[in-house]
């Protein structure tokens, strides 16, 4: 940001030299790149940091410099005389494009008479207008006429773009803010075509876009000297659409560079007015009375709180409330209320990076001075402990790796389609966002499993890879019927290749490293996006922490994935709850164990996950262990619609040795449960 100290005299006195001037703004937060002598005049080059965007004109320098000094700006305040016909008469403006142009004016003016600018216009704009050539020289501002000279100026004076449209090459006298449309070009006021896609935000009139909103203007409708009726544009762009717009067409400008930066939604009115004025005074013309605003009700900003204890406690040294005060009030803050142990002040609409008191707090420090913090002020160190959800999260990284899988990170935001092909947690339609964070992919995903299949066919599709891949991240499920606010809650999301058993041993192990208390169940479900027959439900004690199957074949044969892939996602919260990530010391039994294979024939609707239930609970605190063997079938020895389950069961007493009559009682036990609860046969 190329900065005038004559320009910015027009403000207030510069009262230091340029080297300490230069060295302040350095010291404040902008930091000074190089200082240049121009025709008497002289120009620093500050980098402007991008959640500064406020300081990308005259006057927000200017504030900084007042801030500094404890002085108030001059700043002018426009009042172009409004003499014409009402706008409305003559204009018609329509924004079919909210979510890339919240908000759109315009103003009319007739009767211009194009010329050429005044000295002192084109003096202040070649100063900070201009590029250093390979050669050493520079490549500077070229004057084009008094109006679009007075929207350069505008710019560089307060950071808000404008554009003035010819009003007699609009069609129909109408602008519309609207999507652009597949197959459209335009030639903009480089004189070069550029091709349209559906996510440009476009200005047309009623036939054809006359620029691309945010960067360039078109050439079909710019001001030239026969030039006599112009609209003034004064708008806010989203930053995102911004930035996606000039990177795909590779045009950069001064007002594609200010909107991705953001600019303040409350001063376009101040923009309009003053351009409006300039436009008068150096071409004449009459502006019509009233403005159309798409929209006129801006919200407000929300107020914040700062706790003075706060400032000693980040800063090590204790600054007077008074003069904390005046600098956020230098600053532009108001709606000052102050109390003992702090104050509320409301951020100025131009200052977006303020959200917080520790923000408050900065903004304090850098102009109150950071020299002025001794070096070996004494700054508080509190203790503190990681979180709960930190140790979980090593804790599952680590068993997860072990088990051959690699952590993953995908995008929250996916196709429709694609979200819709694995959600376990809920059949409610998912979140859309207003504007698309990917191409594309506007879509909350309701589940990590539609990303990590995506991922693994990336893989595949690229290396042959088969990507075994595991994610910890939030997914987004609809608000219920008692809430008004979506429910965002980790989840962790397993995919692999290969063994179906491996997976389940995987999320077991898991369930077991992380502690929890209780139960770990695996019921037969049904689960949208997953295989019948092969899909469960995981219950930690009594409550559902998650979904595993094998991925349904019409996905994987959409995403070219080949041979079986198995999921898996878990609830991190249900699994927090239900764990114990301390340790606890359990004495081994000194006692000898004793093994038995019992093979029960069953129903084929007889899951393993069943007949374990049955055994735990038949066997209770003595049970040392239980191995699922194998499944066998034979039709002709066991009657159709049966299967032999195998099993192999660990008995041991941690007081006393177990006696063979005590081990025969218990797996008596198991026999009898099964038969009545699953009606299972032993086979001898």
């Amino acid at each position: 940001m190329l900065v005038s100290l004559r320009w910015l005299a027009n403000y207030l006195p510069i009262q230091d030299d340029p080297e300490t001037l230069a060295n302040r703004l350095s010291m404040s937060g902008l930091n000074h790149e190089g200082t240049f002598e121009i025709d008497g005049d002289t120009v620093f080059d500050l980098e402007v940091t991008s959640n500064r965007g406020d300081c990308l004109g005259h006057l927000g320098v200017a504030r900084e410099i007042g801030a500094l000094d404890g002085r108030a700006i001059k700043r002018p305040d426009p009042q172009p005389p409004a003499n014409g016909p009402a706008i409305d008469t003559s204009l018609a403006v329509e924004n079919d494009f909210i979510e890339a142009c919240p908000r759109y004016t315009a103003r009319l003016i007739r009767g211009v008479t194009i010329g050429p600018s005044p000295d002192w216009m084109i003096r202040d704009l070649q100063a900070v207008y201009w590029k250093a050539k390979s050669d050493g020289s520079r490549d500077g501002y070229k004057p084009i006429n008094n109006v679009v000279d007075a929207t350069n100026y505008v710019l560089m004076e307060c950071g808000s773009p404008l554009h003035a449209f010819d009003y007699a090459k609009l069609a129909d006298q109408k602008i519309v803010i609207r999507r652009g449309k597949s197959g459209e070009t335009m030639r903009a006021i480089d004189h070069r075509d550029y091709e349209i896609t559906t996510d440009t935000c476009v200005i047309a009139d009623a036939s054809a876009p006359q620029a691309i909103g945010g960067v360039m203007g078109g050439a079909d409708s710019e001001v030239t000297s026969a030039t006599r009726d112009i609209v003034i544009e004064a708008a806010t762009f989203t930053p995102l659409s911004i930035r996606r717009t000039a990177r795909r067409l590779k045009l950069h400008s001064p007002s594609s560079y200010r909107f991705e930066r953001r600019v303040d939604p409350h001063g376009l009115d101040w923009a309009s007015r003053r351009v409006c004025q300039l436009i008068l005074e150096t071409a004449g013309g009459t502006l019509a009375s009233g403005m159309i605003d798409t929209a006129p009700d801006v919200a407000g900003r929300d107020p914040i709180k700062l706790q003075w204890a706060d400032l000693s406690r980040i800063l090590g040294i204790d600054i007077d409330p008074q003069t904390c005060v005046q600098i956020l009030t230098q600053l532009g803050c108001n709606d000052l209320q102050q109390e003992a142990s702090g104050i509320q002040v409301t951020p100025p609409t131009w200052r977006h990076d303020l959200s917080r008191g520790a923000d408050l707090v900065e903004e304090i420090a850098r102009i109150h001075g950071y020299d002025k913090i001794p070096e070996d002020s004494p700054i508080p160190v509190v203790p503190s402990r990681r979180r709960v959800f930190d140790d979980a999260c090593d804790r599952i990284r680590a068993v997860l790796t072990s088990a051959g899988l690699s952590e993953a990170m995908t995008p929250s935001v996916v196709t429709r389609e694609l979200d819709a092909a694995v959600s376990p947690w809920t059949d409610q339609p998912a979140l859309q966002t207003l504007t698309p964070m990917l191409k594309g992919a506007r879509t909350l995903r309701r589940s990590l499993l539609p990303s990590l299949a995506q991922s693994r066919a990336k893989n595949w599709s690229a290396a042959s890879i088969e990507a075994d891949l595991f994610e910890i991240a939030h997914v987004y499920l609809p608000a219920g019927e008692n809430s008004t606010l979506p429910a965002e809650q980790y989840a962790i999301g397993l995919i692999s290749g290969g063994d179906y058993f491996r997976l389940k041993g995987a999320v077991t192990t898991l369930a077991q490293r992380l502690g929890v208390q209780g139960n770990v169940e695996f019921k037969v479900a049904d689960v949208h996006g997953m295989q019948p027959g092969s899909s469960l439900e995981l219950h930690l004690d009594g409550k559902l922490a998650g979904y595993m199957g094998r991925l349904d074949a019409a996905l994987m044969k959409r995403l070219k994935l080949p041979g079986d892939v198995n999921v898996a996602e878990l609830s991190l919260p249900v699994l927090l709850e239900t764990a114990d990530l301390v340790p606890k010391q359990q004495a081994v039994s000194a006692f000898p164990s004793i093994r038995r294979d019992l093979n029960f024939v069953v129903k084929e609707s007889v899951r393993w996950a069943d007949l374990e239930s049955v055994a735990r609970k038949a066997v209770g605190e003595t049970l040392a262990g239980l191995d699922y063997q194998e499944t066998y079938r034979d039709p002709g020895r066991d009657g159709a619609g049966t299967k032999r389950l195998l099993m192999t069961i660990e008995l041991q007493r941690q007081d006393a040795t177990l006696s063979g009559d005590q081990a025969d009682r218990l797996v008596q036990q198991l026999i009898d449960a099964a038969s009545k609860e699953v009606d299972a046969k032993l086979l001898a």
